[in-house]
């Protein structure tokens, strides 16, 4: 039937933006150290929308369903890194606990914020970290090396993390980089631990959205709570491919002029986000 037809050649376009998404999410996950996120929240909110998605759950289905694949690419990106002996599984222990509570914050914010809000939580979430990459806002290469943070200092940077993390679908990543950079680790091993932290925050991040959405009306077809297992199947699929990809090229290629370009990349995802919002 034309209906049946029309349905499958959507379904099937959504499938291939989404294939073609995890491609580079999973690339930027070995190569940056993040979970992915910048790159598959931005290409959710856009393809829901484009196939009539309800605007209200479309931010919180985008922001879930990124957190649900990062469990994927970031266990993906620590195995190949781990090869190579770059992850100090240490720092991620002592963060765990505090990362853990501060995806619970987030949490708790996400349920109190409408679709439009958490739009624009992620948009200028999303500037921010794009103005760092392409001007560092903090310049580790001058700072004095000095210890990893501990006591309340850690709990703090680390609470405020997986907050961040949880309300903009992202695998925390830059902060943690930067943090361990400032601290004297060298960059391959502090992209390498980050990643770790990415499933850290996704797994509870997850399992929160799930619990957020069920019952929610207006779902995408194949929902699960706020988390879309269409997108993820599609998502993780690729970036299973692409992450040691993107490993071995942050060991081999210039990171500071691609993180330039990823900078760019992110201020004009942004700018997107807001026009969206504003509907413009």
């Amino acid at each position: 039937m034309p209906g049946q037809e029309f349905e499958l050649m959507q379904l099937g376009q959504l499938v291939g933006v989404l294939m073609l998404a995890g491609l580079v999410a999973g690339f930027a996950a070995g190569l940056f150290g993040i979970g992915g996120g910048f790159v598959v929240v931005p290409a959710l909110l856009l393809v829901f929308s484009f196939f009539g998605v309800e605007p209200m759950v479309i931010s919180h289905v985008a922001i879930g369903t990124s957190l649900a694949t990062i469990i994927v690419t970031s266990l993906r990106s620590v195995h190949a890194h781990n090869k190579r002996g770059a992850v100090d599984f240490q720092v991620i222990r002592d963060w765990a606990p505090w990362l853990v509570l501060g995806v619970s914050g987030g949490l708790l914010v996400a349920r109190e914020l409408d679709g439009q809000a958490l739009k624009w939580v992620f948009a200028i979430g999303v500037l921010i970290m794009g103005v760092h990459f392409i001007y560092p806002l903090i310049r580790t290469d001058r700072m004095k090396p000095r210890q990893m943070p501990r006591g309340p200092i850690l709990a703090g940077i680390a609470t405020f993390l997986g907050a961040f993390s949880a309300l903009l679908g992202i695998g925390g990543g830059t902060i943690a980089v930067l943090v361990m950079t400032a601290c004297g680790r060298p960059i391959h091993q502090a992209i390498a631990t980050a990643a770790g932290f990415g499933f850290i925050i996704a797994l509870p991040g997850t399992a929160g959205f799930i619990l957020l959405g069920l019952g929610q009306a207006d779902l995408p077809l194949g929902s699960f709570g706020y988390i879309n297992l269409i997108a993820v199947v599609c998502v993780t699929a690729m970036s299973f491919i692409t992450a040691p990809l993107g490993v071995r090229a942050a060991h081999r290629l210039n990171a500071k002029a691609l993180e330039k370009v990823f900078g760019v990349y992110l201020v004009a995802t942004s700018a997107l986000v807001i026009h969206n919002s504003l509907g413009l």
